[in-house]
């Protein structure tokens, strides 16, 4: 006889407390394990196939570390310092370019005034408040911006994202479908079919919004970075990276890494080209490099749209936007940054659940009644 519903009630409360707990007050010694996991999950499946190409697991965990610690030493020489500097730098250019704005800003001002000479009675113009904003980002941003940077930066913090995290996640990589035997067999044996199905689901759709999405978000992440470099614009590897962090989110990553691109762009070309003519020398703006700007970001959008989401993620993940962006919102304020990495996730079973629930009420007596025979 299994256990009574009032029980099994209880007693997933219970496990569902002692997690939210652990997420609350140890949050911030959870966060190298989090991570570690998080790590081990996404590099699952490439064991795996290391493992059917004949190598062993130990080899396969082996070939897996030696190519992650390639990349980030990559990284940490060549793109990091880069991607630091800039940031840093782009929050004085939000400030001092303000004085420099170009010339479409203040013929705008102008119209606007004309047209609304309420606006100018009360002093309100399109550059001031441009520059009101601009000086509260500089005053502000590098105060944000060297606490993130004293904090992440500091010893501790190091030995973890340094050395816990990847030893975390090599043991967990190696031990990964030992820990998936002990768990399943640890499964209630009366629900033990109705527990493996939704846990299947809840995996496919992880697997295919994490590991698809985070693949869709580095490959425009470097494709915008890149294509902005190359067309010259000064902060370019953060916007791509912007932007290429922000996609997980249908277009929002598109329109604000663009918008910010074509911003940059504009205080950067315009008025940059010299015209020489005889004893004359004016200057034009590059709308070509700008109109590339434009055209990086819509091209990338058309790669997402028709070929990338639809290869790496797939249509049947079933995580809507808004979903994300509220769990996004109640995990981060609850649990600060350990409760947006696992945002997503929980996000992801909630779903699942939640649809689970709704087939189980459907195909029930509640909903079907008693007038429905079978």
């Amino acid at each position: 006889m299994g256990l009574p519903v009032k029980e099994q009630v209880k007693y997933w409360g219970i496990a569902t407390a002692i997690l939210v707990f652990l997420l609350y007050f140890l949050g911030n010694v959870i966060l190298p394990f989090v991570l570690g996991g998080a790590v081990a999950y996404m590099l699952d499946p490439v064991a795996d196939r290391l493992e059917r190409a004949g190598f062993s697991r130990a080899a396969s965990v082996g070939v897996i570390s030696i190519g992650a610690t390639i990349l980030f030493v990559i990284a940490a020489l060549l793109i990091i310092p880069v991607l630091i500097q800039q940031t840093a730098s782009l929050f004085n250019f939000i400030g001092t370019s303000v004085d420099t704005a170009p010339t479409v800003l203040r013929d705008l001002d102008k119209w606007l005034t004309d047209t609304f000479p309420a606006l100018a009675q009360n002093d309100i113009t399109l550059s001031g408040s441009l520059k009101n904003v601009a000086s509260t980002v500089q005053s502000k941003g590098g105060d944000f911006l060297n606490g993130v940077l004293s904090s992440a930066m500091s010893l501790i913090n190091v030995i973890v994202l340094l050395v816990v995290v990847p030893v975390v996640a090599v043991y967990l990589l190696y031990d990964w479908d030992n820990m998936v035997a002990q768990i399943d067999s640890l499964l209630p044996r009366d629900h033990l079919g109705q527990i493996r199905s939704i846990a299947t689901e809840i995996d496919k759709t992880l697997a295919s919004f994490i590991r698809g999405q985070g693949t869709v978000c580095l490959i425009l992440g470097i494709f915008y970075a890149v294509g902005l470099m190359v067309v010259g614009l000064q902060f370019g590897l953060v916007a791509g990276a912007i932007a290429g962090l922000l996609t997980f989110i249908p277009y929002v990553g598109a329109l604000v890494g663009g918008l910010l691109s074509i911003g940059l762009a504009l205080f950067q070309f315009w008025n940059s080209v010299e015209v020489v003519d005889g004893a004359t020398t004016t200057f034009a703006t590059d709308w070509l490099r700008i109109g590339i700007v434009a055209v990086i970001f819509g091209v990338g959008q058309f790669l997402e749209g028709n070929f990338l989401t639809p290869k790496l993620v797939g249509s049947s993940v079933g995580l809507h936007p808004v979903w994300l962006i509220f769990a996004l919102s109640v995990f981060g304020t609850l649990f600060g940054f350990v409760g947006m990495l696992v945002a997503v996730p929980v996000a992801a079973m909630i779903g699942v659940v939640a649809r689970h629930a709704i087939r189980s009420y459907k195909n029930g007596r509640l909903y079907r009644g008693f007038s429905d025979t079978e």
